[in-house]
């Protein structure tokens, strides 16, 4: 008995889309410190929603 050879949809909850959405998760996440340590304002004031 043997596997059958099915590939990943590029869409929905599979392996693909869960790694890209943590790596622009990530750098978000960094682009926040950056603009919080180059303005010495959060990035909430940065945006003027404060």
């Amino acid at each position: 008995m043997s596997n059958p050879n099915i590939t990943q949809p590029k869409f929905g909850f599979n392996d693909y889309c869960e790694r890209i959405n943590g790596r622009a998760a990530m750098i978000g996440f960094l682009l926040a410190i950056a603009i919080e340590a180059a303005t010495g304002q959060g990035v909430m004031a940065w945006l003027g929603l404060v």
